[in-house]
């Protein structure tokens, strides 16, 4: 008898999980076609490349582009778009945890979120990423996809892409970071609030950064051992102040699921307005 209920829970439990997928599948889908109807992907290029400070691939040291792949997604130029394996690593670690804290996304699905979507943390935006991810492929190099990826990440202190930050941050234009420079750079857009203006966290990042670039023959074991017992000179505008991206106010429906039960999970998944993290307006 406690057989066949286990059995039934279990069963209804794949069809609501199947259901699920199903509606995000399709939302997702949806939402992709909605972004490209508001605007095209060589339009959204367009814009991303008028906007102040923009700076070609050129222009940008060689290390600080390896810097980004290293620590950002280092199959970036073997992959079409989207990473399997991150993805599946993703979602059995969010599945764990009952969360969305991991998202597995490749530099494309972030230049897709940047140019088209919002930042909310929901399953059908990552469906709509990957879409726009493919699109992206099929229609530029890798080269300018990493490109748009560093000119369209928001870095703190209200300064979007590398060519606002660098200045703002370091005192010096891209064309000149050095090594160090380049790889505490590179690591600020995974937590901008907290590495653009806390000294101490940005120069663990960096050194995370610079870890991941020895491990996949980016920069060879004696740079690394040169830079181990150097500091970073930062220049922020708020250096010992938490300057954080924003949040939005969470729903009722958000405060009234715990922050790690199914049923959050399932609703965050089917496209809950359960909002997070947002970037601040850019102040040049």
């Amino acid at each position: 008898m406690i057989g066949k209920m286990v059995k039934r829970a279990l069963l209804g439990l794949a069809l609501i999980a199947a259901l699920a997928c199903a509606v995000v599948g399709v939302r997702g889908y949806q939402m992709y076609r909605s972004a490209l109807q508001d605007k095209g992907i060589d339009e959204a290029v367009a814009q991303l490349r008028a906007q102040p400070g923009y700076t070609p691939a050129d222009e940008l040291p060689q290390v600080y582009l390896d810097a980004v792949v290293a620590i950002e997604d280092h199959r970036f130029y073997t992959h079409c778009g989207i990473d399997i394996i991150s993805i599946c690593r993703a979602a059995w670690n969010d599945l764990r945890t009952m969360s969305l804290e991991e998202g597995g996304s490749t530099i494309t699905q972030q230049v897709a979120k940047n140019l088209f979507l919002s930042q909310k943390k929901e399953f059908t935006r990552k469906v709509a990423e990957i879409f726009l991810a493919f699109d992206l492929e099929a229609t530029y190099t890798k080269r300018e996809i990493l490109e748009f990826y560093v000119n369209s990440s928001y870095f703190g202190l209200g300064c979007t892409g590398i060519g606002q930050a660098a200045p703002a941050m370091l005192g010096v234009v891209p064309a000149n970071m050095t090594l160090d420079q380049a790889a505490l750079m590179a690591g600020i857009p995974n937590e901008p609030g907290l590495y653009s203006s806390d000294r101490q966290a940005a120069e663990a990042r960096r050194d995370v950064v610079l870890m991941q670039m020895e491990k996949y023959g980016l920069m060879p074991k004696a740079a690394l051992r040169t830079l181990a017992a150097r500091g970073v000179s930062l220049s922020l505008k708020s250096e010992g102040k938490r300057v954080d991206s924003g949040f939005l106010p969470t729903t009722p429906c958000a405060c009234l699921l715990p922050g790690h039960s199914v049923a959050r999970f399932f609703a965050i998944a089917i496209g809950w307005d359960v909002r997070v993290t947002s970037q601040a307006p850019c102040v040049v």
